[in-house]
């Protein structure tokens, strides 16, 4: 209003609304060892540190509670620094963002190929379907031959000889290709991927993030929907996390959560607790069906899946091997560590020639608190990302990791995929 009485404007004020509060159930602790480990090792294999050199380009982590589907840590590198973007960021920094893709967050949005973490499925669909029994030995010869193809065991790449004679447990401690090629075939595509679909792979996790990918999950479905004809080779590939199997690492995290639950369904989630302005809870049950209306997660139903404990138990023993008896893959790494664990390398090939480095971890073994991925982007071997999921366990149960002396060797390792 002017100084004659004359009005120039209205203003309708009304007090602000008190929100919610969330509280997440990120460790912040746990989050910044993890992202500081995960800097730390692509560096190192950049560098060569710990055996053969890679061209790393980026890693992805993700920590969960088995018991109750709580992520405790999730990272994705490179990041960046978000406080750029409210104070202005410059043309330079926003391209190098773009360029390496620091906006991208590989741990809910990128789908890999999990490599030998998937053998695990095929170990416990292959145990279900009768496909093979937990004493019985198969002999890997080094390549496997059949339908006029040939594919190879990582061992015979490298030594150009085969593991020999293999139980089921024995094949996940030495991650034998041939075994699986075998137990794949055996049982056929439609039971493996329908084990596959119970422990979450190729559907989204439903954890409260946008974008999250739902990966693919190799099958017939999936290749008729890409008008292709599924031939009897594709199984052999995908039976060890190649093919057309494509993850994000927070999904390998559910199923190997799934996995040490003994086979039980689990869900993720980031969020803790809502609470109203008048400091009432808002229910778990209210929070999930708000998030899945809002992201499009489907309600999914009971699949009539029950796994026998003893066929999970045997393949969690194959875990344990190897990372704590002489011959896992993962020896090297956690031989003289305090905590018993379970885990599995992987290392997967990708249509570019890179090689993907995973490691899926437990601890501790008897009674599974947390589940470890790690995955590096190029990272060569799966016992090199094994150094990630070595601190994490360490800072988690509260070991003194100054005080630890890293071993920065490893046993040379690959697997090739045809």
């Amino acid at each position: 209003m002017t100084v004659d009485g004359t009005k120039t404007g209205e203003y309708v004020t009304k007090e602000a609304i008190e929100g919610c509060d969330i509280i997440l159930t990120i460790d912040a602790n746990l989050q910044a060892i993890a992202e500081q480990s995960l800097k730390n090792n692509i560096e190192k294999v950049r560098n060569g540190e710990l055996g053969e050199r890679y061209d790393a380009h980026g890693g992805s982590l993700a920590v969960v509670n088995v018991k109750s589907g709580e992520i405790l840590a999730l990272a994705s590198v490179p990041d960046y620094e978000p406080g750029l973007f409210y104070n202005g960021i410059t043309q330079a920094k926003y391209n190098e963002y773009l360029d390496n893709r620091a906006l991208y967050n590989r741990a809910i949005q990128g789908a890999y190929a999990p490599g030998s973490i998937f053998k695990m499925v095929t170990a416990v669909a292959g145990l279900e379907s009768k496909a093979i029994t937990r004493t019985e030995k198969i002999k890997d010869t080094g390549v496997y031959n059949k339908y006029n193809e040939s594919w190879k065991c990582w061992i015979y790449t490298d030594y150009h000889r085969g593991h020999g004679y293999l139980n089921v447990q024995e094949a996940i401690q030495k991650s034998c290709n041939f075994f699986f090629y075998e137990v794949g075939d055996r049982m056929g595509i439609d039971t493996l991927s329908r084990y596959a679909r119970h422990f979450g792979l190729g559907e989204k996790t439903g954890v409260e993030l946008p974008s999250e990918t739902a990966g693919t999950l190799a099958s017939k479905e999936n290749s008729a929907a890409k008008n292709q004809h599924w031939n009897s080779g594709d199984t052999i590939n995908a039976a060890i996390g190649q093919g057309d199997n494509n993850f994000s690492p927070i999904q390998m995290a559910r199923y190997l959560s799934i996995l040490v639950n003994g086979g039980n369904k689990i869900d993720l989630s980031i969020i803790k607790s809502v609470t109203r302005s008048d400091k009432t809870e808002v229910d778990k049950h209210e929070i999930e069906q708000f998030v899945n209306t809002k992201l499009g997660i489907p309600n999914v139903e009971d699949d009539g899946i029950r796994i026998d404990r003893e066929n999970i138990d045997i393949v969690l023993e194959g875990m344990r091997s190897v990372a704590l008896e002489r011959g896992g893959t993962a020896y090297s790494v956690f031989k003289d560590f305090n905590i018993e664990i379970g885990g599995k390398t992987g290392s997967a090939q990708t249509a570019t020639n890179d090689v993907n480095a995973w490691f899926a971890a437990f601890a501790p073994y008897n009674d599974p608190e947390i589940a470890v991925i790690v995955m590096i982007e190029n990272g060569g071997h799966g016992n090199y990302s094994a150094e990630v999921v070595k601190d994490i366990i360490a800072e988690y149960f509260g070991m003194n990791t100054h005080g630890i002396q890293e071993n920065t060797t490893a046993i040379p390792y690959t697997e090739s995929f045809r």
